[in-house]
């Protein structure tokens, strides 16, 4: 008897405008590669970022960003849908079309405040609230440094709610040669995370000799 076809998983990705755009960007690369489906929200300090810190030349209408974000990932399995931030009427916007999980990466501190006190000012707000009143995964990429008590109260209430907080601190173990090598370092443990099968980083110790 043949196996029931698996649904592609359906991940909701933010990205605001904490620095560290390129991990967000690479995230959703080997989401579309896992063939997710991808719900994505970019605020608009997000948009800054993305030319600070890229040499990516991307629209800032949803519409068009999501034509542009689909004709760049045009080999990948999955899809990609465009939300703008005040689009009420996503299916994100609602528990009864939660998505699978959720992540913000990068994430700044405001948006770790506004969800830990259930804001909802925003659709990523939003968004970040259902996937946690719903019980589903939600990691939080916080790219900030160094860390005062607010922000560290803040998480800890998040933590408690069940979210996951996940810094973006890359590991030195694996002996990076390269900027996208810290990329995929913690691209991979958001995957791993999620049970997204990926084979950017191998785990810890499986590339080693047996003693």
């Amino acid at each position: 008897m043949s196996q029931p076809e698996r649904q592609p998983k359906n991940i909701a990705l933010a990205w605001t405008g904490a620095s560290g755009i390129q991990y967000g960007i690479r995230l959703l690369e080997c989401l579309l590669e896992a063939g997710c489906e991808v719900s994505l929200m970019v605020s608009k300090p997000a948009q800054v970022v993305i030319g600070m810190e890229t040499d990516l030349a991307l629209p800032g209408r949803v519409a068009e960003l999501q034509k542009a974000l689909r004709e760049r990932f045009a080999t990948a399995t999955g899809r990609v849908s465009v939300y703008g931030r005040d689009q009420w009427t996503a299916p994100l916007a609602s528990g009864s079309a939660a998505p699978d999980a959720m992540v913000v990466c990068p994430c700044t501190t405001a948006t770790v405040s506004a969800v830990a006190t259930g804001a909802s000012r925003s659709l990523i707000e939003r968004a970040a609230d259902v996937a946690l009143k719903e019980g589903k995964p939600t990691l939080l990429v916080v790219r900030e440094t160094p860390l005062s008590a607010i922000h560290l109260e803040n998480m800890l209430r998040l933590s408690r709610a069940g979210a996951v907080i996940m810094p973006a601190a890359p590991g030195f173990y694996h002996r990076p040669r390269s900027v996208q090598d810290l990329i995929d370092f913690m691209v991979a443990r958001i995957l791993d995370h999620l049970g997204i099968p990926q084979s950017i980083m191998p785990p810890w110790g499986s590339d080693k000799e047996e003693i």
